[in-house]
């Protein structure tokens, strides 16, 4: 898992009590600062018991859960490891799956499988990254599910969050639990200000022709009706694919990986003053419908809880026009690199002969890791980024 790594994040539990397991089948997800990731079981036996709860933060080392391990294998659970198994009946070992999105527990049920098929057809159209957020109707996740979720024939089902309740109450204060998506942000953040070196930079951008093109597809009286945020964020995706620095990690201090698709991230606020993030799977794959529909359908998932971001998400958009705010310096949530603000668009007075002329600007701030990105780097991308903006027109 990486030396140095003192605590994760216990993300779900794949089993529950009562159920058979083999040795190296998946029994829970644990998140670090690199990746969401499963984690195989040493044994084969019966679960007894999880000891411990789920968004849980825990030392390396904790005991999590109580197995009663099968008939001759006592030797492996005390130590002496497996007994050899003979060549010829040694099966080869499926490929790895790739970390993928964990919903929060009032989502999909973790613990269904993911036949082959399925992960083939998912990967397919892009979607291998957010398997776990899509319903299925039984026990195994189908191609036909995937064909529901993509034509928005599964709605998400919002749940009123519940009202916070006093841990301690005294005459000065009162204490409460966080929830566990302010956990997993806390920890997120956490992780990210260990290894993070934050470097910010910031440009002035025109807005009029993301303006005028939201107001051409007001007047066309098309049902398809992408907002300004929209239009700006394909601006980003289209940046990304000429960046791989910002599709890139650092899954140790020696090795930089570069995702050969963007997978855009977007802050999503709940109520509450949560923060959650929508994820646009291989977007730079998609068309510009595809694309509007898809960040849509993401965002109002992530309305709904649904956190997306994995370590595939490596770039993520904060919106905070609606917030009156012109001028911010974002974080960085690990495990990405890099964090773009948008701020509300105003009026800005540009000096010509005899007076002056007024356009609408916005200004846009870019935190990177400086680890992975370099100031140059970070420079070339956000003036593409502004280009694109600049330059914008509705794609056919």
């Amino acid at each position: 898992m990486g030396e140095g790594l003192q605590e994760a994040r216990l993300v779900g539990f794949l089993k529950k009590s009562g159920d058979k397991v083999k040795r190296d089948e998946p029994l829970y997800q644990m998140e670090t600062d690199k990746a969401v990731m499963d984690v195989e079981s040493p044994y084969e036996g019966t679960l007894v018991e999880w000891t411990a709860e789920e968004g849980a933060i825990l030392p390396i080392g904790t005991e999590i859960a109580k197995m009663e391990v099968a008939e001759g294998v006592k030797e492996m659970a005390a130590g002496h490891g497996p007994p050899p198994k003979p060549a010829e009946t040694q099966a080869q070992p499926e490929p790895a799956p790739l970390p993928v999105a964990v919903a929060e527990p009032e989502g999909p049920p973790r613990n269904r499988q993911i036949p082959p098929r399925t992960r083939r057809y998912l990967k397919q159209k892009g979607l291998l990254a957010v398997a776990l957020q899509i319903p299925a109707k039984g026990s195994k996740l189908t191609p036909e599910d995937v064909d529901a979720y993509l034509s928005g024939g599964v709605a998400a089902v919002a749940k009123p969050a519940p009202a916070p309740v006093a841990l301690k109450s005294t005459t000065e204060y009162d204490e409460f639990a966080l929830s566990a998506r302010q956990k997993t942000l806390s920890y997120r953040l956490g992780r990210g200000a260990q290894l993070c070196v934050p470097g910010t930079i910031k440009v002035q951008c025109r807005w009029d022709a993301i303006e005028a093109a939201r107001e051409q597809v007001k007047n066309s009286g098309s049902d398809f009706q992408p907002s300004a945020f929209t239009m700006m964020a394909w601006s980003v995706v289209q940046a990304m694919k000429n960046h791989p620095k910002f599709r890139s990690t650092m899954p140790n201090d020696s090795t930089l990986r570069t995702f050969r698709g963007v997978n855009l991230g977007i802050a999503v606020a709940l109520p509450g003053d949560e923060l959650v993030t929508a994820m646009v799977p291989n977007a730079d794959s998609l068309s510009w419908m595809e694309f509007a529909n898809a960040a849509r359908q993401q965002i109002e998932l992530a309305r709904n809880g649904r956190d997306q971001a994995t370590e595939a998400t490596t770039l993520s958009i904060t919106n905070m026009s609606s917030f009156g705010l012109h001028d911010a310096v974002p974080v960085v949530v690990s495990p990405a690199v890099a964090t773009l603000f948008l701020g509300e668009a105003y009026w800005h007075p540009i000096p010509k002969m005899g007076g002056w002329d007024f356009v609408r600007m916005v200004n846009l701030s870019l935190t990177f890791d400086h680890r992975v990105i370099n100031g140059v780097g970070a420079a070339n991308f956000i003036n593409e980024v502004k280009q694109n903006i600049e330059q914008f027109i509705l794609p056919d």
